[in-house]
């Protein structure tokens, strides 16, 4: 190594970042796909009623929908602060 090199910036792979860039997208949205329309609005109403009552931020509530063969199960878990 010599000495001009240990000044140079070394920049990151720009095609490795964009590619795990994309596979998070792609996750994100095949994790979408499943669920209804309804899901995020009804997440932000939930989340404005708990407000009501208890401080908490959007990344607190969590809401998911499982489906089995015969039923649909709404699932709700809400972390509560401790104060």
């Amino acid at each position: 190594m010599s000495l001009l090199d240990y000044f140079r910036s070394k920049k990151p792979a720009t095609a490795s970042i964009a590619k795990e860039r994309l596979q998070i997208i792609v996750a994100h949205e095949r994790g979408r796909r499943d669920q209804p329309d309804y899901l995020p609005q009804l997440q932000q109403e939930l989340i404005a009623v708990i407000r009501k009552y208890v401080q908490i931020d959007d990344d607190m509530v969590q809401v998911q929908l499982d489906k089995n063969d015969s039923c649909s199960v709404l699932e709700l878990n809400v972390t509560l602060p401790e104060d």
